[in-house]
């Protein structure tokens, strides 16, 4: 029997995603109504309206499904409950980079990842990169704008 990969990610993530998939099922009734009108205009061959409707309703579909797969497989993590020397999910990490100044990044499931607040996806490179490491490390990662190195400063539970 396969087992079912957990999808990591933090409370907010979770909730924003139990927010997005209520919209979008409150979405759907609206959309089978404009596609009902839109059929009641006649031949649907040739009728704009009715294929927007049909293909808004395919994407809300998918995205409902996506929704519902990743919070049925969600785990939750409170990173204010975890401990240790090592970087994991969760961990709030401060980098100094190749100029001795200081970069904060808090590794975050991939559908709360968002670089311009220093929260990265546990997937990504530098994330792979710190999980595992402690305070003094250094780390080497390789990004399109070419290779950078990282020196591990402060690993912090907040």
């Amino acid at each position: 029997m396969a087992s079912i990969e957990k999808v990591p990610m933090l409370a907010e993530g979770y909730e924003k995603l139990i927010s997005d998939l209520k919209t979008l099922r409150e979405e759907r009734p609206r959309v089978v109504d404009a596609i009902e009108e839109a059929r009641a205009h006649g031949d649907l061959s040739e009728n704009a309206e009715y294929h927007a409707a049909k293909e808004r309703q395919g994407q809300i579909e998918a995205q409902i499904a996506e929704l519902e797969d990743k919070i049925s497989r969600a785990q939750i993590i409170d990173p204010t409950t975890l401990s240790g020397d090592r970087i994991v999910f969760g961990a709030t990490v401060t980098l100094l980079d190749d100029d001795d100044k200081p970069v904060t990044y808090q590794i975050v499931g991939q559908t709360e990842a968002d670089a311009k607040k220093g929260r990265i996806s546990y997937s990504s490179p530098l994330a792979r990169a710190l999980i595992g490491k402690k305070t003094g490390d250094e780390i080497e990662v390789t990004v399109p704008s070419g290779d950078r190195f990282y020196v591990v400063e402060k690993i912090e539970f907040i």
